[in-house]
């Protein structure tokens, strides 16, 4: 029996080894892929970028794959996830969820007739999950977003180490290792995509990167990686949905050092004479359990992830603020995305029980632990909140960006005090960062485009399904299809404008009338404009979101396309302003 499937596997083997355009030789291993006739695409899964990160290459930076394997592998399943790890969240501690550390995989999606060396390589797109820079892995089906725009580009999508195996830091890790190694697994993923990438049918010359949430902050830091002295040598466009910028410490500030001691002492490794030495000869699920702890108890801050960059002085020399006000860059066209949704970005990490100002208060301590009395003064008078303990009563509702109601005081999930501390957390962690991103492209003579996605409940980092999928009921055909051809027509024509046709529902009466997405204006310092991606019309429903409170949400039939044009300065009350001021308090944050 067994010999008789070792036959079949070497038959099936040889099979797709023969067909046309799927085996690609990489010098060190063969591959081959997979065509997949429904989307027209060659699918290569679990493709090894780098040496296994394991026994003495851990906390290393990651090397290039070794030997030369003349065996073709056949690509159909996705390399193991790397070891993860969940936030600083109630409850969360007794859910151990344990990865693999041989993990440095990716995977390429690319259409069949690109295997035609005749034809020009089609441009690129490598995608940086996110997930706290400790959850996340690289499954993410990329087929229906490439054919919404028509099979015209490649797309990669990437892991790369997480939590302690990833971003453990401490001055004994600089001198036997390397800092933020998984930011450098990251950035040898993108020197693969330039050297083997054309193998596939891709253009290294056009490479965009895009990330959500971590891997958008992750394409922040590479974009001023080495102050900004790569240019385009890793990518030439950049796509930033919801940058996540938590406080970025230095690689031996207390914080990152008692977390790495911890990790040390529930690894069985401080009374040993070598530390470092000691946690390299660990056992994995040793290392994976004592990095679970650490990063979902205190005094990890709620709703926090233990281990993220830091400034290391060598690859990220300094907080993302401090770096993007200098106005240098890497790469030359920035399309960002800043909240999520009008008024719901910021409500997956402060805690839920923030019902007086005391409790608002305490919270900024413990998230801001730099932050004087005085800095916390400063951010209360940003955010004015007229409203007393939360009303449990108070109507919960959508912003419209406009006012009078803003999202400093009410979301479909909040209101009061509680909404002040979401609104808080999403303008000083995802969307100012999103600001600063957009004008330090412009003011350096390069492109930055911007835009939210307001789409109801949408909650941090639900936009994902509605340009790469598959789409939730909320998202109607005609904004996937918007969304998928902004994203595609960046990628492949350095522009995401789109038609009318395509940003006016094609259902829609108007659907001939101009719009603001077919001649998108470039964001700039003295007309910071945003796209605001959103529908109108629908049939209501509610559902629960992950705060525990229901919301309202439309679906089909009904719903059009209401893509607009908006002052980002003025929106929801002025929050221009309130990122002028976070950018003063980055030396305290820092970010």
């Amino acid at each position: 029996m067994f010999a008789l499937l070792g036959l079949s596997i070497f038959l099936h083997a040889t099979a797709a080894v023969d067909a046309a355009g799927l085996t690609v030789d990489l010098g060190y291993g063969i591959y081959t892929g997979v065509f997949n006739s429904s989307s027209g695409l060659n699918v290569w899964k679990g493709i090894r970028y780098a040496a296994p990160p394991v026994g003495p290459l851990r906390w290393q930076a990651p090397r290039p794959p070794p030997g030369a394997n003349r065996t073709a592998i056949l690509a159909n399943t996705f390399g193991p996830a790397c070891p993860q790890a969940l936030s600083a969240k109630p409850g969360a501690s007794a859910i151990f969820i344990p990865g693999n550390e041989d993990c440095l995989f990716l995977n390429v999606y690319a259409p069949a007739s690109s295997g035609n060396a005749s034809e020009p390589g089609f441009p690129v797109l490598v995608a940086i999950h996110g997930g706290g820079y400790g959850l996340g892995d690289a499954s993410q089906d990329m087929a229906g977003f490439i054919n919404t725009n028509n099979n015209s580009l490649v797309a990669v999508t990437i892991q790369y180490r997480l939590g302690a195996f990833g971003f453990l830091s401490s001055p004994e890790v600089k001198a036997r290792g390397v800092l933020n190694a998984g930011l450098l697994d990251q950035k040898l993923a993108l020197e693969w995509v330039q050297e083997h990438i054309s193998k596939f049918g891709g253009d290294p010359d056009r490479v965009t990167v895009w990330g959500v949430s971590a891997g958008a902050g992750s394409i922040l830091l590479h974009a001023t990686a080495q102050d900004a002295s790569l240019g385009t040598s890793l990518f030439r466009n950049l796509i930033a949905a919801s940058p996540w910028i938590p406080t970025q410490p230095y690689y031996d500030d207390p914080i990152p050092t008692r977390h790495y001691r911890d990790f040390a002492s529930l690894s069985g490794c401080t009374s040993q004479q070598n530390t470092f030495d000691c946690l390299v000869s660990r056992d994995t699920l040793t290392l994976q359990y004592a990095a679970h702890l650490v990063s979902t108890n205190p005094p990890t801050p709620h709703g926090n992830w233990a281990f993220i960059p830091v400034t290391d002085g060598f690859y990220i020399t300094g907080p993302p603020s401090i770096q993007l006000a200098k106005k240098r860059v890497n790469g030359q066209r920035l399309l960002v995305g800043a909240s999520q949704n009008n008024a719901n970005e910021g409500s997956l990490i402060p805690p839920s029980t923030i019902k007086t100002q005391n409790d608002l208060t305490a919270w900024l301590k413990e998230n801001f632990p730099s932050l004087s009395q005085a800095n916390i003064s400063s951010i209360l008078t940003a955010y004015p909140s007229d409203a007393g303990p939360v009303d449990p009563s108070a109507a919960r509702f959508e912003t419209d960006g406009y006012g009078p109601a803003t999202a400093l005081n009410v979301s479909q999930v909040a209101t009061g005090q509680q909404q002040r501390g979401y609104n808080i957390y999403a303008e000083a962690s995802v969307i100012c960062p999103s600001y600063w991103f957009a004008s330090a492209f412009s003011a350096s003579g390069k492109a930055a485009y911007h835009y939210q996605y307001s789409v109801p409940f949408a909650v941090h980092g639900s936009d994902v399904a509605a340009y790469f999928g598959p789409s939730t009921e909320n998202q109607g055909p005609d904004l996937v299809t918007a969304f998928r051809r902004i994203y595609g027509n960046f990628i492949t024509k350095d522009d995401p404008s789109i038609s009318s046709f395509d940003a006016n529902s094609w259902s829609s009466p108007s659907r001939d009338l101009p719009n603001s997405a077919s001649s998108w204006p470039q964001w700039t310092d003295s007309t910071p404009y945003l796209l605001n991606l959103n529908q109108s019309g629908g049939t209501r429903y509610t559902t629960l979101s992950a705060v525990g409170v229901e919301v309202t949400q439309f679906r089909n039939p009904g719903l059009r396309n209401n893509i607009t044009l908006a002052d980002a300065y003025q929106w929801e009350g002025g929050r221009g302003r309130r990122c002028d001021l976070w950018k003063q308090l980055s030396p305290y944050v820092p970010q």
